[in-house]
């Protein structure tokens, strides 16, 4: 796969899959703009991009921030060629706590409402480009997971699959492939950024609940990120590609 002088969005890329999504980009000689809330993070997985490459600081839960995305991608690279929504939260909440819809507001504006204004936004800067846009959903958002706390989270993720699919449908008209990674466990930060830093849980306690007995990489989401952006992909739109290491069907 080669992605020379592509222009390459990924929102999340502070760590986890976001991370090493821009990195394997720009080691496919793509230019990348990469997303985050965490400078200081995004700075580190600059170093390791080997191309030109733009840090935006941005909690995309804010429009205006949203918007600075783009207009600042478009300002130093001119293009838009491959969308990677990738930022994620988890927020915990059950109906009988009755805290769930404060944990709902949160993850669906960051979760989907997010990815859904940033497709419109870049939307016509990918017709120009017939570009794509791949959207990181989870296990999750196909079957519930079992601890109930975590309601809010798989139906942002199942939002996100059917917003996915909707995309596709109207963009494809256009030239615009839109498709969908649904990650099992993946060694990430987010269990600690959702339980803090005293939380005894660890990615080992997740190999378990998949059929291989293994939790992935961040590496190997990204690679099928890359790939589904490439021309070797050019037949595939409105999917969604399970990398779970058969979390679904043990469950």
């Amino acid at each position: 796969m080669s992605f020379v002088s592509k222009v390459v969005i990924v929102t999340g890329a502070s760590s986890g899959i976001g991370a090493a999504t821009a990195i394997l980009f720009s080691k496919e000689k793509a230019n990348v703009t990469l997303v985050g809330r965490n400078e200081t993070k995004l700075a580190k997985v600059a170093a390791l991009c080997i191309t030109k490459h733009l840090i935006v600081k941005a909690d995309i839960s804010k429009e205006d921030e949203v918007r600075n995305i783009v207009k600042r991608t478009l300002e130093e690279f001119g293009k838009i060629d491959v969308l990677v929504n990738n930022a994620g939260i988890m927020i915990g909440g059950t109906i009988k706590a009755g805290d769930i819809l404060s944990a709902y507001d949160s993850v669906m504006a960051t979760n989907v409402r997010a990815a859904v204004h940033l497709t419109c936004l870049c939307a016509d800067h990918l017709i120009a480009s017939k570009g794509t846009v791949i959207n990181v959903s989870s296990a999750a958002g196909i079957v519930v997971q079992s601890t109930g706390d975590m309601l809010s989270y798989s139906m942002s993720k199942a939002a996100l699959n059917i917003f996915s699919q909707g995309a596709a449908l109207e963009l494809s008209k256009h030239g615009v492939r839109v498709n969908t990674v649904s990650p099992g466990p993946v060694a990430t930060d987010i269990i600690m950024n959702m339980a803090g830093s005293d939380t005894t849980i660890t990615w080992k306690d997740f190999e378990g609940i998949t059929l291989l007995n293994r939790v992935s990489e961040p590496e190997e989401i990204a690679e099928l990120i890359a790939y589904l952006a490439s021309d070797k992909a050019r037949g595939i739109t409105g999917s969604n590609f399970v990398c779970d290491n058969g979390c679904i069907l043990k469950r």
